[in-house]
């Protein structure tokens, strides 16, 4: 069983150190930290930190919160904070990886006027070859801005990172509402409850609480949540429940009634009655078949 040991919490794979540039944002090549790592990188998290990883070619295997699955060239993948990942590439993988805090995503996301584009779950997006150009383009300009010291770097980096974000928001828009359809009041709206839900999952906040600290109605929140990601509030709420419940009965040696405490269930056996049915499996059945995995 793995410990929360084995999934270290970086600033960049492979440091402890403190954030290695003034910059709130790094950018690399796959292979200059991979090949460094016999082309793997382990389980691992980020705090306050989002990453995007663009497979520009080659082949990579991905784990994103104990799901696995093989990335093909013209693959981009969005990791936010905390989410445990890992990768496995091949020796002809390239490609980039972008690393930026959130304070900076966040202000990045708010010129957009747009909070939805920084999804509060990993992504995986496939490049269409009408786009590949322009994505191809924008990360071969941030690296070179990046590695440079140019008059407006700064303006020019954002520029870039504004470009991946926009596009990774519409990404989103097309497997839901068009964007005409959704007000930008809305969806500052959406934003505002991905990231209450964040800060409060383990409070068990009801959906009329987080609505008001938004200042609409549940109602409409409701409506909002359905029109963006087609679920309501409340399984957006549970939806992050679960995700921590499954990263500490996998990650840590935490009992199940513990992890039940944590996550603001008093009782045991409602916990484990909860996760059965929005997992399909008890949480001691769902340790030990993520056992195997890991073995």
């Amino acid at each position: 069983m793995a410990t929360q040991a084995s999934v270290p919490v970086y600033q960049l794979y492979g440091e402890r150190e403190q954030w290695p540039t003034p910059d709130m944002v790094h950018c690399e090549l796959i292979a200059d930290r991979s090949k460094l790592h016999d082309w793997q990188i382990k389980l691992h998290q980020h705090h306050g930190l989002m990453q995007m990883l663009y497979l520009k070619g080659g082949d990579a295997r991905v784990g994103l919160d104990g799901r696995y699955q093989d990335m093909q060239a013209g693959q981009l993948v969005v990791v936010p904070q905390m989410c445990v990942h890992g990768f496995r590439f091949a020796p002809n993988a390239v490609g980039h990886v972008v690393t930026l805090g959130y304070p900076l995503a966040k202000r990045l996301a708010q010129g957009i006027d747009d909070a939805g584009v920084l999804a509060p779950g990993p992504h995986i997006y496939t490049v269409r070859p009408e786009e590949s150009a322009q994505i191809d383009m924008a990360f071969a300009m941030l690296q070179d801005e990046y590695l440079a010291s140019r008059p407006h770097r700064n303006a020019m980096i954002e520029a870039m990172l504004t470009t991946l974000l926009v596009w990774a928001g519409r990404q989103m828009s097309r497997s839901s509402a068009e964007p005409s359809q959704l007000a930008d009041r809305g969806r500052r709206h959406f934003g505002t409850f991905n990231t209450l839900i964040e800060e409060h999952y383990a409070e068990q906040w009801p959906v009329e609480r987080y609505a008001r600290a938004i200042g609409i109605t549940p109602a409409h929140l409701n409506n909002l949540c359905r029109q963006i990601v087609g679920h309501s509030a409340l399984e957006l709420i549970h939806q992050r429940v679960v995700l921590a419940a499954k990263r500490n009965l996998v990650y840590t040696s935490m009992t199940v009634s513990v992890v039940s405490h944590t996550l603001g269930f008093s009782d045991p056996a409602y916990f484990t009655r909860f996760f059965k049915r929005e997992v399909g499996v008890s949480p001691k059945e769902f340790r030990r078949q993520a056992a195997t995995l890991l073995e």
